[in-house]
């Protein structure tokens, strides 16, 4: 008769023609009926594994919450700073600067320019937008000028103009594109 090996973790206890293994905690005994006395168990072996986002201090809820949701979310966190032109964050932003930094801290890469944002996003019917949804706006010509965050009821996030601070904005024009990065 043959035993099978046992991690060195558990104990081992013969019942019979049957050996098993139990993990017990540190200081823990185990006694099974028709067994010698028990023994104490060994110390538990720890390792450093990093818990699942659902464990990890936010709710269930929070780690499944939509990305276009949390795109929202973080352009609203931008409120206040100012318009620059040119300027990526965190302290201040241009339009595409803004969408860029917001898409970024969910590891999405996003192009520098509204245009090339524009090029490099799939494109979205109008009646399937949802928040978190990139809003373009073009001249006549069809040259891409600004970009913001769809927040929903005809809203976006915005770093409009100079002299001007992100904000949630109306969108003022039936002329635009959608696109989503997400």
């Amino acid at each position: 008769m043959s035993t099978a090996s046992w991690p060195a973790s558990g104990r081992k206890h013969r019942i019979g023609t049957v050996t098993a293994a139990f993990a017990v905690g540190a200081g823990a005994f185990l006694a099974l009926p028709g067994t010698a006395s028990a023994t104490p168990a060994p110390a538990p072996v720890t390792a450093s594994v990093p818990a699942p986002p659902e464990f990890s201090g936010t709710s269930h809820t929070e780690a499944a919450k939509p990305a276009g949701q949390s795109l929202v979310e973080l352009a609203a966190e931008q409120q206040g700073k100012p318009y620059s032109y040119g300027a990526t964050g965190p302290d201040s932003f241009d339009c595409s600067g803004l969408t860029q930094f917001v898409h970024r801290q969910l590891g999405i890469e996003l192009p520098r320019t509204s245009r090339d944002q524009r090029a490099a996003v799939a494109t979205v019917d109008r009646a399937a937008m949802q928040p978190g949804d990139l809003i373009f706006f073009a001249n006549s010509g069809g040259s891409v000028y600004h970009v913001g965050i769809f927040a929903g009821d005809g809203q976006m996030w915005a770093a409009p103009e100079s002299g001007d601070v992100v904000r949630l904005q109306q969108i003022w024009t039936d002329s635009y594109t959608v696109g989503r990065a997400w």
